[in-house]
């Protein structure tokens, strides 16, 4: 698959293991500063050279290699009332990888040159900042191969929150990246997956990953009897929602079967929810808010993706299907949002 300046993966591989030249300029003002992303407005963004961060007790500081591009940064970039402008440098930016370059004071168990991911918060520039207990390093098997960890290690924390055992139906509404992965995990699990989605890519896509059936997400009752039919009327033993609006919070109701478990992995940033609670008290349905916000528990996903990346039991590459230079953020950020043919997710280079 091609990204958007014509690179096959096997030439972003090698632009991930020969990333920009830090080092370039030795001037003592260059090695104090770098390149970072600013929101200046709604829409809006500039990439200013910044100081370059230094880490304190108990950091790490990392030269990126690149960041991908979450779906919760859609509001901030839209700017609502709340949003402040100018944001921070780097703002925004949590899925980065790169390689370790400085260490704080009493820092163990890494060293300078060690690559790695790290769940930090202002990756959309060239250095970053993260705790070490917030650090995991990449092994060899993944040596010049791009590692958003955060979403990949969100996938198997909902994975584990979804508690999947063989022979259950798994119904997936949504399929993004998050989407995908689930449903490769989900059928690796030996569960039998039903994809929902508006896009025929995204349904080639869940196919290719794993998915039994497919079903076009355009009519909600047409659905609902289709699902229906190929439970035997019983409808899903599991159902993960992963498009966080409201249309597809309602249809994964109505997909989930009496005493099953609806696992809510969308991100619903745009106002409060209602819920159909008659139907989920009828039913007795588990809800699972699938979402983590304890750092460790992040940590644990990102190290069970990357020991399932590592070892072949999952490979996302082909899920990355548009890469950006960060003085192109904007670009990636729109389409995140506007999702053209063919896109699944964006990674930032540096």
């Amino acid at each position: 698959m091609q990204n958007d300046d014509g690179l096959s993966g096997a030439d972003l591989a090698a632009v991930e293991a020969n990333s920009w030249n830090h080092d370039a300029d030795s001037s003592p003002s260059a090695a104090k500063t770098m390149r970072a992303a600013i929101l200046t407005g709604p829409g809006r963004i500039r990439i200013d050279p910044v100081a370059r961060p230094e880490p304190g007790p108990g950091q790490v500081r990392i030269r990126l290699e690149g960041c991908g591009v979450c779906a919760s940064n859609l509001t901030p970039w839209a700017g609502p009332e709340w949003m402040q402008f100018p944001t921070e440098p780097g703002s925004l930016g949590h899925e980065g990888w790169g390689v370790v370059d400085a260490l704080g004071d009493g820092v163990e168990g890494l060293a300078v040159g060690d690559r790695v991911a790290a769940l930090s918060y202002k990756s959309y520039a060239e250095y970053d900042l993260a705790e070490a207990d917030a650090v995991v390093r990449l092994p060899e098997a993944l040596a010049g191969k791009p590692f958003p960890g955060e979403p990949l290690g969100c996938a198997m924390n909902i994975l584990r929150r979804s508690d999947i055992q063989p022979g259950q139906t798994v119904a997936i509404v949504g399929i993004g990246f998050l989407g995908a992965i689930l449903t490769r995990l989900a059928t690796d699990a030996g569960a039998r997956v039903i994809a929902i989605s508006r896009r025929p890519f995204s349904l080639d896509v869940a196919r290719e990953f794993g998915a039994t059936e497919t079903i076009p997400m355009e009519d909600h009752h047409a659905i609902i009897e289709q699902v229906k039919e190929l439970t035997g009327g019983m409808f899903c033993d599991r159902v993960i929602e992963a498009v966080g609006k409201q249309w597809p919070l309602d249809l994964a109701g109505e997909l989930t079967r009496e005493r099953g478990k609806l696992i809510v992995a969308g991100y619903h940033q745009d106002g409060p929810r209602q819920v159909n609670m008659w139907l989920w008290n009828w039913r007795g349905l588990d809800v699972i808010n699938a979402h983590e916000r304890d750092p460790k528990i992040y940590i644990q996903g990102i190290r069970e993706a990357v020991d399932a990346v590592a070892s072949g039991r999952l490979d996302p590459s082909p899920l990355y299907t548009h890469t950006y230079p960060l003085d192109r953020l904007d670009e990636a950020l729109d389409a995140t949002r506007d999702r053209p043919d063919g896109f699944l997710k964006a990674l930032v280079t540096l």
